[in-house]
Parts: C-alpha cells; sequence; structure tokens
C-alpha cells in the first residue's frame, strides 16, 4: 500500500515533499478543485452540498492520492444525505479531518476509484455545553481538539490526557482511541468527569449515520453509552461515520510542567524502580512524556504536575506550543534533516546529537524548564509546522509494579536492534522513541449505568487480568521510507508479539500509527492484520472483537464505510 520514493502525485514527488517538509518544517497545501462544468463530475449530486476535488495527503506523506472527489456538507441532514447519494451510486464515504495520522484509516495510499472524502472540518465544528451536573459537553465530529481544549477551560472544564496535536479532529480521536500521557499519582484520586484512559471511554452517547433496513436508507441515530451496540461506534477505526458526541468532562485544573534532559537512559529505563526511574517519576507526578532522540543517552522528559497555585520559580504560560524550537527548526538541524532525506542515513548519530543539543537549548533559551498554567497549554504541543516523520507504535499493557521491566526489555532489544543495523552499515532509525503511560478504559469512569469500554480500544482492559492497570506507548520514529526501517519495525513487532505474552503483559496496536510491516513497509504482513491483531482483542477470551465487527458490518452492510485495508483487517 505504499509506492516508491519516485512516485509522484502531480507535480511533485514524495522526495522532493519531505525534503521540503524537513528543511522548512511546513506541508504544502493542495488546492481545490470545482466540480463546476467538469463532464466527470458524478452526477445527480445533493444540490446544496459543495462539491469539489482535492488531494489527500496524511501527516508523514506517505499516503497520498491523485485529486478525489469531496464535500463539505453543512448539516447532518446533508451528511445523510451524501451517504445515500453514495450508497446508491456505488461510492465509498470517508470522513477526512485535517489528515494529522500515518495509518492507511481513510484512503490507502493511491486509492482514486468511487470515493468521496467528506470534509468535517469546513462546517461541523459546533460545540455547546449541554449539562454541568455532571458536566458535558455536545461536539461535532469536525471540531479541532484545539477548538474543544479551548470552549471547555472557557468554560471551567478540561480532561485528564489528550493527543499533544491541536490540528486533529475530535471524530479523527475517537475514530482511533487518541489518548495522552497520564496515570495516578502516588495518592491521587481520579477526579469526577475524568479518565486516565483514551478520550474514547469519555462518550456519554454518540450519533453515527447508519443503516436503517425498515427504511431502505441511511438515517442519523444516536446511541446511549448504556447500549451495547454503543461499544463498538466508541473507536471504530474508519468503520463508521460519526457527526457529533457528548462528552462528559470535569474541572479543569493547573499544571506544572518541569522538564529534564539529566537523566540518563540507563537510570530512566533501568529494570528495577528508583527515584530517577520512570516508575518514580510516574509516583511522583502521574503524568510524564518522553521523547529519547536516536543514538542519545539523555532523553527529553517532560513532568506535568497537578499544581493548584503557581511555585515562586514556575513561568506562567497563557496559550498552548510552549516549545517553539520544535515547532521551526534551528537551521542546523534542519540542513541535518534534508541530507538524511536525500539519502545520506549515515548522519542518524549526529542527527540525534543535534537535535538534543539544540533541544537544551532551546529549553533554556526559551525560559521552557519550568512552567506553570492551565492544563491545556501543556497537553497540547504539537503544531502542524513540527518535524513531519512517521510513526509505528504498540501500547502494552502492564501491571505498575512491571512497568519498570517491561521498558528495560523494550529498550534492550530497540539498542540492540539499532547496533545489528548499524553493523551492517543501516541507520533505518533517525528520530527515536517517544514514550508515554496511561490507564486503561474503564467504563466506570464515564458515570454512566451500564456503560461498556470502547470495543476497539487499544486500553480496552483484559477482564482476565485486573492487575494490569497501565498500557505503555512504545513509539518508534522515522522519516518515511528509510533504509531498513520496514524491516526494523518488523522486527521490532515481531518482537513486542514474542515477549509480551502470559500473565505479564500483552501487546497492541496504534491505530494511528505504523503496523503490519513486512520489508515492503507498513500494513503489508498479512498474518498481523488477519489474526495478531484481532488475536489481541480476542484474550481473555472474549468476543468482543468478532461481536464489535458484527455489529459495526450490521449497520453498514454494504461496506460504504470502508476501504481496501478495513475491508481485511474488520471482515
Amino acid at each position: 500500500m505504499e509506492s516508491s520514493d519516485n512516485s509522484t502525485r502531480g507535480s511533485l514527488s514524495r522526495r522532493r515533499f519531505l525534503g521540503a517538509s524537513a528543511a522548512a518544517g511546513l506541508w504544502m497545501s493542495v488546492g481545490r478543485l470545482a466540480a463546476e462544468a467538469d463532464p466527470t463530475a458524478p452526477q445527480d449530486f445533493p444540490p446544496t452540498v459543495e462539491l469539489y476535488r482535492e488531494q489527500f495527503q496524511n501527516w508523514d506523506g506517505a499516503i497520498s492520492t491523485d485529486p478525489l472527489w469531496t464535500c463539505a456538507p453543512r448539516t447532518q441532514d446533508e451528511v445523510v444525505a451524501v451517504v445515500n447519494w453514495a450508497h446508491t451510486h456505488q461510492y465509498r464515504v470517508r470522513a477526512s479531518g485535517h489528515r494529522h495520522s500515518w495509518s492507511p484509516l481513510t484512503v490507502v495510499d493511491g486509492q482514486a476509484d468511487a470515493v468521496l472524502l467528506v470534509d468535517t472540518t469546513r462546517n461541523l465544528t459546533a460545540l455547546s455545553v449541554v449539562s454541568t451536573a455532571p458536566a458535558a459537553v455536545r461536539a461535532q465530529t469536525g471540531a479541532s481538539m484545539e477548538s474543544l481544549l479551548t470552549f471547555l477551560e472557557d468554560n471551567g472544564y478540561g480532561v485528564t490526557a489528550t493527543p499533544a496535536a491541536g490540528d486533529i479532529t475530535v471524530g479523527g480521536v475517537l475514530a482511533v482511541d487518541g489518548h495522552g500521557s497520564a496515570v495516578p499519582a502516588s495518592g491521587e484520586a481520579r477526579m469526577p468527569g475524568h479518565t486516565y484512559g483514551s478520550l474514547s471511554n469519555l462518550v456519554t452517547s454518540l450519533t453515527a449515520v447508519v443503516w436503517d433496513a425498515a427504511a431502505g436508507r441511511y438515517v442519523a441515530r444516536t446511541f446511549d453509552r448504556a447500549e451495547p451496540d454503543c461499544a463498538a461506534f466508541l473507536t471504530h477505526v474508519g468503520r463508521a461515520f460519526l457527526t457529533e458526541v457528548t462528552l462528559r468532562v470535569g474541572a479543569n485544573y493547573n499544571l506544572r510542567c518541569v522538564t529534564r534532559t539529566d537523566v540518563p537512559a540507563s537510570d530512566l529505563f533501568a529494570p528495577t524502580e528508583g527515584p530517577r526511574s520512570l516508575s518514580g517519576f510516574l509516583d511522583e507526578s502521574g503524568r510524564v512524556g518522553v521523547i529519547w532522540f536516536a543514538f542519545t543517552d539523555n532523553p527529553w522528559m517532560q513532568i506535568w504536575t497537578v499544581t493548584p497555585h503557581r511555585p515562586f520559580l514556575s513561568r506562567p504560560v497563557f496559550g498552548p506550543y510552549n516549545y517553539p524550537f520544535a515547532d521551526n527548526l534551528p537551521q542546523p538541524v534542519a540542513d541535518l534533516a534534508a541530507r538524511i532525506v536525500k539519502g545520506e542515513t549515515a548522519l542518524a548519530p549526529i542527527y540525534g546529537q543535534l537535535q538534543y543539543t539544540a533541544t537544551v537549548a532551546g529549553l533554556t533559551a526559551t525560559l521552557a524548564r519550568d512552567m506553570w498554567g492551565p492544563s491545556k497549554n501543556f497537553l497540547l504541543y504539537v503544531r502542524p509546522t513540527t518535524m513531519r516523520v512517521t510513526a509505528g507504535s504498540y501500547a502494552i499493557h502492564t501491571s505498575r509494579g512491571e512497568l519498570q521491566h517491561v521498558l528495560s526489555e523494550f529498550v534492550a532489544e530497540y539498542q540492540g536492534l539499532l547496533a545489528q543495523y548499524r553493523a551492517r552499515g543501516l541507520f533505518p532509525i533517525n528520530g527515536g522513541v517517544e514514550i508515554r503511560v496511561t490507564g486503561l478504559d474503564h467504563a466506570a469512569d464515564v458515570g454512566v449505568p451500564g456503560a461498556q469500554p470502547p470495543a476497539l480500544s487499544a486500553v480496552r482492559p483484559r477482564e482476565d487480568h485486573p492487575e494490569w492497570d497501565v498500557a505503555v506507548w512504545l513509539d518508534v520514529i522515522t522519516f518515511p521510507d528509510t533504509p531498513g526501517s520496514h524491516a526494523f519495525y518488523r522486527d521490532l513487532e515481531d518482537f513486542f508479539h514474542r515477549t509480551y505474552t502470559g500473565s505479564r503483559a500483552t501487546a497492541r496496536v496504534e491505530w494511528s500509527k505504523r503496523w503490519g510491516h513486512t520489508e515492503a513497509g507498513a500494513w503489508t504482513d498479512q498474518t498481523t492484520i488477519t489474526q495478531r491483531i484481532p488475536d489481541s482483542f480476542r484474550q481473555g477470551p472474549s468476543p468482543t472483537w468478532d461481536r464489535a465487527v458484527a455489529t459495526l458490518n450490521s449497520y453498514d452492510p454494504d461496506r460504504v464505510f470502508g476501504n481496501p485495508l478495513l475491508d481485511v483487517l474488520l471482515r
């Protein structure tokens, strides 16, 4: 499903596209081509809905298409009209947001025939408070996470954790159980309306476009969280179309963000717990994010602590995205990145060290070592101008007591693989590793009697292992199509499935990232797609995977909401 470096979409090759992105940290916008006077335009399309052609490209550029027919419905009724048109004319409908994703859950690379993109970001963005006791907010699925979090803050509400990017839609986040990094610190009690799991676990109700057999057409239907069928829609992996959701939220809070670059990886990822181990920092603060640049010794660690009042030495911040040096790379770092993208992959160790050096300098120069302010200002820290890289990630379920051992095993394997590939003259990983730790999707957190956890969430709890209370998200980052990277990801996936089994831990893919690798690329390993992934949700034993797939298929029997990858994954 991936094309070679020499493939082109229009006049811009993928290599040139990535080179420009690496050098300047910019993303190329793709112009719209209006449908008027186009003899190839779809016939009988709903006349009130804007229709045009637009190219699709995802975050890292690995998935791109020729211009596809795209529309921008203004209301839920127009969405329903578009879906019924598509069903009649044998088109597939794919919800399209800000395209800040890695995996081909919207479209696959090069997909062209009979596909209709529905841009939710143009009009379907309304936000409103629907309840204050308990607090709940209704959001249309095209609203961005930055808009949602800002709206929550303005009304005195917040969430415990969220993905770091603000330019992602609410619908996109829920489709892939988007998450941040948070577990309870020692002695910390969960605040009402909050969860330590994914944002999917905050949904109290949702409205989806589904097939109504009696009416013989698609309709908008609202599902309450207590309805058994709702569980399949909470994390639907692109196999459904949601128009709006109601989210349980809680009181907002202030965070202190302390950044550390002085703790060696040997201490942070040691096999046993200690004051300078990741487990130790989690016990102290509960919210830790780690970025470990390739071929360096000391990771960049963000430590967020719930702190009602500003400490004397903490700099107050009044908005998100407080790492400008990461959003706009220093010229030496950008120049080296461009050389790596163009083929000088052996520069990866120098590049990793230069990234670390620039980060240390940037944190000091911007007074970003110790900051304090409302939660949103630290939960969001990735801008659209941040370096475009690709990422493969797995969530490892385990217990707090085993967390440190799980990390040390991964780090030993990761470093060993880097050394093996380097001995062969290959440097497949030039970005590094990002590590986050979350709780699981315990349905009781949402406060709806009879609620079930999101069926297809990577952090749905294992009923047979109640002692597993955390998920360690291991995200390995590199530039797309770096020589040897597909094989490296394959070897790492084999390690995850081979090592994290039995009574100590288990592994599930992170839907939004890369998975299912062979040397041909991501999403090409049929064993992973058809066996490993489904089985990771069936363990227990549990019928949840098969029940969720059957539910989604029953509400969309003709697979209007599908694509070639989903046809295989969710059969």
